[in-house]
């Protein structure tokens, strides 16, 4: 009767994941590698800055971003991404970084290559981080994200050791964030809560379905007309609040009971991923 009790108990805890502690009280600004400077690339980019500010006023030290991206503003990108027509022959990264910086006073960097090894399988210059968030438009990119993450979790690293990978990805009218940990986190003993290490990536998790979708048309659009046949119009922006949103719960309230949602815009019904 006892054993019955404990296995009922157990069931009827909820799953979470306690925030990695090195993140709560960090002694210097935490590292981000936000991969992609488009659709959402460039709102989450904002959403940053927020939440970068906010950390700080509650006497947190706050977020260093590095972003990565290698296209070039054109015209199709104004209206649905954050740019100007005086950007137009920029680096994303470059014009969303000094944008960032001239507005909040950091001092963020731009990377005008995509986050990928190189032809002898070395990995980026500055790849390393605690947080990364991808915000790319294939799955193949998906995939070398994964890898590189794998291979940098697999070092001995004292500082800026590889935590969390937050990835965006959407079709039309619906998107997904999903939260992964790069490893396991060491978690707090709970006598309240089930605690869950391990978060698996998105390209483990999922991955069949990720190739799945490979076989749609993923070529660029040469007009905003033609992106949204593609993309509805407030889909990025959408998928950017609510993601970060779980970001800053990580920070805020050192634990998430979810690792995630599915969003449809066109019915508005978003459905969380429970750990």
């Amino acid at each position: 009767m006892e054993n019955e009790r404990t296995t009922l108990g157990e069931q009827s805890r909820t799953k979470v994941h306690f925030t990695d502690s090195d993140l709560i009280n960090p002694t210097n600004p935490i590292l981000v590698n936000l991969i992609g400077a488009g659709g959402t690339g460039s709102k989450v980019l904002t959403a940053l800055m927020e939440t970068n500010h906010s950390l700080i006023e509650l006497g947190h030290t706050g977020l260093q971003i590095r972003l990565w991206d290698d296209d070039i503003v054109t015209n199709a990108n104004l209206g649905r991404q954050r740019f100007a027509e005086c950007e137009i022959g920029l680096y994303k990264s470059v014009a969303l970084i000094n944008r960032a910086n001239r507005f909040s006073g950091t001092n963020w960097k731009a990377e005008t290559v995509k986050f990928e090894k190189d032809c002898l399988g070395k990995l980026p210059e500055n790849a390393g981080a605690s947080i990364y968030i991808s915000c790319v438009d294939s799955v193949k990119a998906r995939f070398e994200i994964a890898d590189i993450l794998k291979m940098l979790n697999n070092r001995k690293a004292y500082s800026n050791r590889p935590r969390y990978w937050l990835d965006f990805g959407n079709s039309q009218h619906t998107g997904q964030v999903l939260l992964s940990t790069i490893g396991n986190i060491q978690q707090s003993n709970s006598e309240k809560f089930e605690t869950v290490a391990n978060l698996p990536f998105v390209t483990d998790e999922f991955g069949e379905i990720l190739k799945q979708s490979e076989e749609q048309d993923d070529t660029p659009s040469c007009s905003l007309a033609e992106a949204l046949e593609k993309q509805d119009l407030f889909i990025n922006s959408s998928l950017a609040q609510m993601g970060c949103s779980l970001l800053w719960n990580l920070f805020r309230n050192g634990m998430t009971k979810n690792r995630g949602f599915f969003l449809n815009l066109k019915s508005f019904h978003s459905q969380p991923i429970k750990l």
